[in-house]
């Protein structure tokens, strides 16, 4: 257990309260294993009839996963690293199978491991403060907890634009790809709330009543041209298009991709290629863990967190520094199975 997380009954519904203000409620292995415990003991409990998710305090909602720790113990030989992995994923797999409805309050900061507690649920709820992006590029991860299955599954190529530059999203922008199910002002919240746990079966109604439509999705306008220069699966014919393109949008793209790990892109790529055929969510979390395990050990992980967030002087130095670098072997490394005493497992 964790104080981090509160974990409350609130009439039919059973509530899940980030309370990590001061790190935008970014979750660590035991906030992972409380929400973890706390969805178990509700299966059975005919008293808790719907799972709210949100958070408590400050601002939200959740800016992804404690990466900088898990960095640290990745410098040596990866095991802490891969218990926060291992749980954060069996998490992340237990909302998306769960048969009691989720909501998901996506108020604020969805980032990292905030889209991996979100996306899984039947109700999610964007607002006027929304900030969505999966940024691991710029830290040398990628973008996991099921990035390569619901971004794979976003129209056109807009899920490989969001996972190569990490560009930040608005709650109506969410409405309109599909990563949120509806849009309330921030101040309807908890009335939403009350009104789920009074009647959860009515969950869908009750939301549809205080909804409105969002405004206009501003990521609309650059439609046509994600899907023209982002069409490759091949980073480099990617570059090569944005450069060919040379107009004030496809430069700026240049430049952010410049930034980021090149050795993490040409991961994302592969990951969203293998996760919009993967059979089942299970799948996608073995095979997230399996790279996520082979990852942290390469020293771009380490040396994102320290330009990012611990010295902050967002001059990462890459290894390799060019896609050119990134070999097909060292992929294929990355995505290779783990032996089977090291798999993943959901939890039983």
């Amino acid at each position: 257990m964790t104080q981090d997380v509160r974990i409350e009954i609130d009439g039919k519904a059973g509530r899940i309260r980030l309370d990590r203000p001061r790190a935008l409620h970014a979750l660590n292995e035991g906030m992972c294993g409380t929400m973890l415990a706390a969805l178990e003991n509700w299966r059975e409990d005919a008293a808790v009839e719907v799972v709210l998710i949100d958070h408590a305090e400050g601002r939200g909602f959740c800016a992804g996963g404690d990466v900088r720790r898990a960095a640290e113990s990745g410098r040596g030989d990866g095991v802490e690293a891969r218990a926060f992995f291992a749980t954060e994923y069996r998490l992340n797999h237990r909302l998306f199978t769960y048969a009691k409805p989720v909501v998901a309050f996506m108020d604020g900061v969805v980032m990292g491991g905030g889209v991996g507690i979100s996306q899984p649920a039947g109700f999610r709820i964007a607002t006027e403060n929304t900030l969505f992006a999966m940024p691991e590029t710029a830290i040398g991860l990628f973008p996991d907890v099921g990035g390569g299955w619901y971004l794979s599954r976003l129209p056109g190529r807009i899920g490989q634009y969001l996972a190569l530059t990490g560009a930040r999203i608005d709650g109506a922008d969410c409405c309109a790809l599909g990563l949120a199910t509806h849009y309330l002002p921030a101040d309807r919240l908890e009335t939403a709330k009350a009104r789920l746990a009074e009647a959860p079966q009515e969950a869908a109604d009750r939301l549809d009543e205080l909804a409105e439509a969002p405004p206009e999705a501003g990521i609309l306008a650059y439609r046509d041209a994600i899907d023209r220069l982002f069409a490759s699966d091949r980073l480099e014919d990617i570059l090569a298009a944005l450069e060919a393109d040379g107009g004030e949008w496809a430069t700026e793209q240049v430049r952010v991709l410049r930034s980021r790990s090149p050795l993490s892109m040409k991961v994302a790529l592969k990951l969203l290629l293998d996760g919009a055929t993967m059979p089942t969510f299970e799948d996608e979390m073995r095979q997230e863990y399996a790279v996520a395990a082979h990852i942290v050990q390469r020293p771009d992980f380490a040396e994102g967190v320290r330009a990012v967030l611990v010295d902050k002087d967002h001059a990462p130095r890459w290894q390799p520094d060019t896609p050119e670098g990134v070999t097909d072997h060292m992929i294929d490394r990355i995505f290779a199975p783990l032996p089977a005493e090291d798999e993943w497992r959901p939890q039983a």
